[in-house]
């Protein structure tokens, strides 16, 4: 690793953010815990981090050719992602393509409707009030942004999800939603942040709409880390297999 691990910043359900002797980058630790249900439930999955960090690195590559800014440098090796430190905006932005999960518990929708344009929906970040779904005046009320910010937000979130959508359908994968974080940088930039893995995303089998994600671990089933390792396979190109040593 060519860059020293400096003191723990922050510790969360299952990555670690590390400072580096550059006070603008941290390095992230990926590690191998699993959680559901605000923390209740925990396990331990081999190499889950390791794929969490590559496939994130794949997809943040992919979205800074597309022009979105994000929070990767450089993934030093498996599990360990140098990346620019952000002052992390406690929302959680939610795009939904198709109909699953809390939404369906939620609200009156047919499971497996597709939305057309997607539904964006922002919740509050927090253990202690379990992650309530919040709207633009709550967010503004909080004072964690400002409208403008939450305009740039939904524009960039729009641009992430066309653009992973199309990457994804080429390689056999349904995107139905994704959960991801922003972040301001030391300029005050709004910058894409944490990842975007099977962790946060609902992948499934363009062809019999299997399950390649979290949701195995949420419903108590098995292959889970299967899932994980076959989403790899696709989306990683064989270069990328190559550098990481990876017979998938």
């Amino acid at each position: 690793m060519n860059t020293e691990v400096g003191n723990l910043i922050y510790r969360g359900k299952a990555k670690d953010v590390y400072e580096t002797d550059d006070p603008e980058r941290v390095i992230i630790k990926f590690r191998d815990n699993i959680t559901a249900g605000d923390g209740a439930k925990k396990e331990n999955l081999k190499k889950k981090g390791f794929y969490n960090s590559i496939i994130s690195t794949k997809f943040f590559k992919i979205l800074e050719e597309a022009g979105v800014k994000t929070q990767y440098i450089e993934l030093i090796k498996p599990g360990y992602m140098l990346s620019r430190k952000l002052k992390m905006i406690p929302l959680e932005i939610i795009t939904r393509n198709i109909a699953a999960g809390s939404l369906l518990r939620n609200f009156p929708f047919e499971e497996k409707q597709e939305f057309k344009p997607p539904i964006i929906q922002m919740d509050y970040k927090n253990d202690e009030y379990h992650d309530p779904t919040l709207n633009d005046d709550i967010a503004v009320a909080l004072g964690f942004v400002t409208r403008e910010e939450l305009k740039i937000i939904r524009e960039i979130t729009l641009k992430i999800n066309s653009v992973l959508k199309d990457f994804l359908k080429s390689k056999g994968i349904l995107f139905p939603d994704f959960k991801i974080e922003f972040g301001h940088d030391s300029q005050g930039n709004i910058v894409l942040g944490d990842e975007i893995s099977p962790d946060s995303c609902r992948f499934w089998d363009s062809e019999t709409w299997d399950v390649l994600d979290k949701d195995l671990f949420r419903k108590g089933e098995s292959g889970v880390m299967e899932a994980y390792i076959t989403v790899a396979s696709r989306v990683l190109d064989d270069e990328d297999k190559k550098k990481w040593n990876l017979d998938i």
